[in-house]
């Protein structure tokens, strides 16, 4: 089976984006692994699939599949370089448009200026629909991780993260802690892991580590959710410079019941064609 495929990054996350619009493609666990594997494959963190809409009022659907095989709801830096991919590829003409996934229908909107603005939904705090295992709903929850207790908060963009604030993410234990907190029994769908450090009220330092992935140049979804516990917490206000390992992100929240915005960078490195068989 030959795939032709672009190679695509924001911030640093990148990307395999195939484009199955025209006719199906048969991607199994293995097929994906194979294709993020940096040493036999291409190397990604998450495969993107564009593929047509299958409800009205929408352009396209949107299929997230991070290096582990496993399909997951949502990927904000993906979603960046989804509608970069569909305009340069000249599957449509218009700079804005409305996407589904798993998890929702997400708006990206292509800039004049070259960044990417993507309207990335509401937030979600109560624990159940995180989800996260919890019979309190308060906003900073302790954890057991390991021999230490952290105190977190638990948000869904569309994909569970568990967010908490450290003094310095230089020194943050992203990789043990990070790993831990991912397979917590407490989140039954795994779990994004974010380390936040707050600068100033306006500006903040973030890291995560990824369910599925490990720890990422940068996370979209992640950036999100750190902004929103920041301003819950009232450690933050809206708009908030997130600065990641790959780059910085804009995040806008006017709040409780209102989506988050995100705005950065996507940017093609490569097209190729390879193997699966």
């Amino acid at each position: 089976m030959r795939l032709r495929f672009t190679k695509m990054h924001g911030l640093g996350n990148d990307f395999v984006v195939i484009d199955a619009t025209r006719a199906p493609v048969d991607l199994t666990p293995a097929r994906v692994k194979a294709i993020a594997d940096r040493h036999f494959g291409v190397g990604c963190d998450q495969l993107l699939v564009v593929e047509p809409a299958t409800q009205p009022g929408v352009d396209f659907r949107y299929r997230i599949f991070n290096a582990d095989g496993g399909e997951v709801e949502q990927c904000g830096n993906g979603a960046r370089c989804f509608v970069r991919f569909v305009h340069d590829k000249g599957l449509t003409d218009k700079r804005e448009i409305r996407v589904e996934t798993k998890s929702g229908v997400i708006a990206p909107r292509l800039r004049e200026d070259g960044l990417v603005t993507v309207d990335m939904g509401v937030p979600e705090l109560m624990p159940a629909k995180v989800p996260f295992v919890s019979d309190s709903d308060a906003l900073v929850q302790p954890l057991q991780v390991g021999d230490a207790t952290v105190a977190i908060t638990a948000v869904s963009m569309g994909n569970p993260h568990a967010v908490q604030v450290v003094a310095d993410v230089d020194t943050a234990p992203v990789t043990g802690q990070g790993a831990l907190i991912e397979r917590h029994p407490r989140f039954p769908a795994r779990v994004n892991a974010g380390f936040l450090q707050i600068v100033d009220a306006h500006r903040v330092r973030l890291r995560v580590f990824e369910r599925g992935a490990g720890e990422t140049l940068a996370c979209g979804t992640g950036a999100c959710a750190a902004v929103v516990a920041g301003i819950v917490r009232n450690l933050v206000e809206s708009p908030v410079r997130v600065e990641t390992r790959g780059g910085e992100l804009e995040i806008a929240w006017g709040g409780p019941g209102t989506p988050v915005l995100m705005t950065g960078p996507a940017v093609t490195v490569f097209e190729g064609e390879m193997s699966l068989d």
